[in-house]
């Protein structure tokens, strides 16, 4: 189907108005296809009449079109995707389509999935962002909203359920309640034997659901996940003077979903790995809780309020990353939200907005030309960047003025579509500031600012030249620490001082009393995007104290100056390795732990280090994880179950671990439970410990999803040639694979411990000319899979750059898969640069 332009929009959207759908979809047709009838009213405007357009469908047979009750030829009117109608006269039109329209297996469209678990089949739609017309015929742009009244026909014994209300009218039929104007990207419909937990709050019924095979789990946690939706809820109703807009708020977990969820207006659809089945961290559980108020702001930024074309995906998704962090933060137990953000979701946008592929938070009108490549723009910097932005806004704008500003734009275009401008202009109208200027240098520009200090010491006195690399204004703190003078493993706040760095500023001063601080932390509370560096004392200090030092965020913001030092070839990974082998295993926070040991290992030790030193790497972190479960600290659960993960997939040999195995259990705990025996079965498999015959056995014994996926994973990772000819065949000779299954092969077949067998395969070289063809012909959900996980990440080597670069000069690369080699190129060659000492910049 060809990409939706800008243009063409825009032009569509001169000519039409849409007033309602009626979608009557039929599941009941067997295993490969379902029935889709939609009939849509809309209107051709005043002086347009005599124009053409189009509606967009993309079934596996159109079976009939007509519009104005007169059939279309659908030989002649029927192209690529595209239904046209030509000659469209002044006033009102139906237009009815019917169709049989095929399940996917990749997450897009109507997924269709088959419990192994039981045999029970269950279906839901993903419709974002041109995915609509999988599922039923439509003018699919986000400015041509519409009512909806969707019905469904599917087994009786199945649940069913929609934007609106879902009740049941006859024996296996069901319909939903017309919904308010909805974008076509946001319609939704779940729909199989669901387990379900219901209950209402402020007059509204609330719903959890999940497949039967789950159940149990989500029995045990659904208090907490309603707990967290209603105080979230209701801090939303706090901040916000719009009431929620829908009539119902569904949770559907639902397997094998590409995204972490999809703010469907009244039935947000997450994927079911937060039904936890296994034991969790306390920070697992925060960050599910953040995922459950991200998509309840959207409910007001993105679904009360859309966006008019896709270059402003971040009203959408910015302000959501931004008000979930807060908000769980405000209204729930969870605390610590910025401390998760501080120290890995802001690195994915600082990461992000370093390569190539960078791009404005908010891109220039008309850049993103099209739906193809509207969906590159998810990614860090949509999400952590534009999050990070507007923390820095609300500091910059204050709290009051921002939420003041915030709902002057909600109440403008409720149930409309509006743009950054219409953003921007709202709070300009509640503030004596410049908010178009600060804009300017914040969302339509690209890359990361730096902020260096040097500190100079005088007679009783001292001062700190704050060196800006870049353009934007910062509202930032600085944080003066001293090492404590009975402990000097332990620093002590002496003052935090809050300082505003112009965007013309290159060299900002600072002068304070008193001899220097031995930490001086620049953007301590972490109210700016901008890659921090410390000096040379500071660092010094650090290294001695820095498990010493009070607080969870500003430890956070040390170990990201740090990690950032050495992307950027500016501190050894031998030196940072050394820091985490002082203080790591001190780490009272697991999601600083978390992070800290994951940058370790999978960066560091995987692909900075180079190969005859990795050994030695892993022992290091193998040391660590054991200190932290052996050691004073062990026992707090979430650290150990961090601790044992981790060891588990570092372990140098298979002996520790294969006593594990035979035990059940980690001496001191925890259990082996499901997720913890397919980590354990996946490392035995990488090293040889084990083969086909436990992980057949393990299959048997755990035959759900999961296990099934567990079970590609180690299989491809046997160190084996016919192991990896098999994977390999599985990932691009064949499309039977589902986008998680084929996600958990590739999982399993790259590991540094394989190089040598991996390269006398010579996949490394193949992966470049197979993935390809696979992209082109699975689509996006696929392609991103292969460039992301499936890219030959091990091979750290030059000949794997030079082949990667001479693949993007081919003409045939999709959109999606192009995107994600030239950032997995771009950190190939940081790689190359920091092993060599030649930098990562």
């Amino acid at each position: 189907m060809s990409a939706l332009t800008r243009d063409e929009a825009h032009t569509r959207a001169g000519i039409l108005e849409v007033e309602r759908y009626a979608v009557d979809l039929d599941v009941t047709f067997g295993a490969e296809v379902f029935g889709s009838a939609t009939s849509v009213r809309f209107r051709v405007k005043e002086g347009r009449g005599g124009a053409d357009s189009f509606a967009e469908v993309r079934p596996e047979e159109l079976l009939r079109a007509e519009l104005d009750g007169v059939p279309l030829e659908v030989a002649e009117a029927f192209e690529d995707g595209r239904l046209w109608l030509r000659g469209l006269a002044e006033g009102v039109h139906e237009l009815r389509v019917e169709a049989r329209m095929r399940y996917s297996r990749v997450g897009e469209g109507m997924h269709r999935f088959t419990d192994p678990a039981d045999g029970r089949v269950y279906l839901y739609s993903q419709c974002f962002l041109d995915d609509a017309p999988l599922v039923f015929a439509c003018f699919d742009q986000p400015d041509l909203k519409a009512v909806f009244e969707v019905s469904v026909t599917a087994p009786d014994e199945w649940t069913v359920l929609g934007n609106g209300i879902a009740r049941k009218v006859a024996e296996g039929r069901w319909e939903c309640a017309p919904t308010p104007p909805l974008s076509t990207y946001l319609v939704a419909v779940v729909a199989g034997p669901y387990h379900s937990v219901r209950t209402e709050h402020a007059g509204l019924p609330f719903g959890l659901h999940v497949r039967r095979s789950l159940g149990e789990f989500l029995d045990a946690d659904a208090e907490e996940l309603l707990d967290v939706t209603r105080r979230c809820f209701d801090r939303y109703h706090e901040l916000f003077e719009e009431p929620y807009p829908f009539d119902s708020y569904d949770q559907a977990f639902v397997p094998e979903f590409n995204a972490g969820a999809m703010e469907n207006p009244g039935l947000v659809t997450l994927r079911d790995e937060y039904v936890f089945r296994s034991a969790v961290t306390e920070l697992e559980r925060r960050t599910r809780g953040v995922t459950v108020a991200h998509e309840m702001a959207h409910m007001w930024f993105g679904d009360l309020v859309t966006l008019r074309w896709w270059d402003d995906i971040w009203l959408n998704e910015s302000f959501a990353e931004y008000a979930g962090y807060q908000t769980l933060g405000e209204a729930t137990r969870f605390s610590g939200t910025w401390t998760d953000f501080a120290v890995a979701r802001k690195g994915w946008g600082y990461d992000a907005d370093q390569r190539p592929s960078t791009h404005p938070v908010a891109p220039e009108p008309g850049s993103v030309t099209d739906t193809a490549s509207a969906l590159l723009n998810f990614d860090g910097i949509s999400y952590a960047k534009g999050a990070s932005a507007l923390r820095q806004l609300v500091a910059w704008l204050g709290e009051k003025d921002f939420l003041a500003g915030v709902n002057r734009h909600l109440s403008r275009h409720r149930f409309g579509n509006a743009t950054l401008a219409d953003f921007i202009d709202a709070l300009a109208g509640v503030s004596d500031r410049d908010v178009h200027g600060w804009a300017e240098r914040w969302l339509r520009t690209t890359g990361v600012d730096r902020l260096s200090p040097r500190v100079d010491e005088g007679s009783g006195q001292w001062s700190v030249a704050l060196r800006h690399e870049g353009g934007r204004p910062h509202r930032l703190g600085l944080g003066l620490y001293d090492v404590a003078p009975a402990d000097p493993a332990r620093l002590v706040l002496r003052e935090r001082l809050e300082r505003e760095v112009a965007a013309d500023e290159a060299e900002s001063v600072v002068v304070a009393e008193g001899p220097r601080p031995d930490l001086l932390l620049v953007n301590d509370g972490d109210l700016t995007y901008a890659k921090v560096r410390l000096d040379e004392v500071s660092w010094r200090t650090v290294r001695g104290a820095l498990s010493g030092l009070p607080g969870e965020l500003p430890r956070a913001m040390v170990w990201g100056a740090a990690r950032d030092m050495v992307r950027d070839g500016e501190l050894p990974p031998e030196e940072f390795l050394g820091a985490v082998r002082d203080h790591a295993a001190a780490e009272s926070e697991p999601a600083v732990l978390e992070s800290v040991l994951a940058f370790a290992h999978g960066t560091v030790a995987d692909r900075f280090v180079p190969a005859e030193r990795r050994g030695a790497a892993l022992e290091l972190l193998a040391g660590v994880c054991r200190e932290v479960l052996w050691g004073p600290g062990g026992e707090d659960a979430g650290l150990r179950l961090t601790a044992v993960r981790r060891l588990v997939d570092c372990a140098p040999d298979a002996g520790e671990l294969y006593g594990w195995w035979e035990a059940g259990s980690v001496p001191g705990g925890p259990v082996l439970d499901a997720e913890l025996r397919w980590r354990l079965l996946l490392r035995l498999s990488v090293l040889g410990a084990v083969g086909a015959a436990e992980i057949d056995a393990e299959l048997a014994a755990d035959p759900s999803a999961k296990g099934r996926e567990g079970a590609a994973r180690c299989r491809a990772a046997l160190p084996e040639a016919s192991a990896k000819a098999a994977a390999w065949e599985a990932m691009f000779g064949s499309d039977a694979l589902s986008n998680y299954l084929l996600r958990a092969t590739a999982q399993g077949f790259w590991q540094p411990e394989q190089r040598g067998l991996l390269a006398e395969g010579g996949y490394a070289e193949r992966y470049f000319e197979d993935a390809v063809p696979v992209a082109a012909r699975r689509g996006a959900a696929v392609a991103s899979i292969l460039g992301r996980v499936a890219f030959p990440r091990t091979a750290v080597e030059e000949r794997v750059l030079r082949r990667g670069s001479e693949c993007l000069e081919r003409g045939d690369v999709t959109p999606t898969l192009r995107r994600e080699l030239t950032d997995a190129l771009d950190d190939l060659g940081r790689a190359l640069r920091v092993r060599t000492g030649a930098g990562g910049v």
